[in-house]
């Protein structure tokens, strides 16, 4: 959606314009995983559409699939799915640290 001001003074004539666009997201924003490598493109919403915003594991039909989790036990699933991965322990702390700053944590 494109909003536009215009204003006319004397033969001058000023455009202020603000595009509204979606917000696009590099990573999950419940587990914190790479949307790219999400082998499912995304979660769904209600409608079908997929999620900008969360992963397939974390989000299907417009709800969390797991709507109880907390912030921290997210953390600890992450941390357990990457040492199952192969990530080395100390790598798994440095990606799940900011676990709690993701906007769906950020609200409760």
């Amino acid at each position: 959606m494109r909003l536009l001001k215009r204003e006319q003074n004397n033969n001058h004539v000023r455009i202020e314009g603000a595009m509204r666009m979606d917000k696009q997201y590099k990573n999950c924003q419940s587990c914190g995983m790479p949307l790219s490598r999400d082998e499912q493109q995304g979660g769904t919403e209600t409608n079908g559409d997929k999620s900008k915003k969360y992963c397939s594991h974390c989000y299907q039909n417009g709800e969390f699939t797991l709507p109880d989790l907390t912030a921290e036990q997210m953390k600890d699933r992450v941390k357990q799915k990457m040492v199952e991965m192969g990530f080395p322990k100390f790598l798994t702390g440095l990606f799940t640290g900011n676990i709690h700053k993701l906007e769906r944590w950020r609200r409760s």
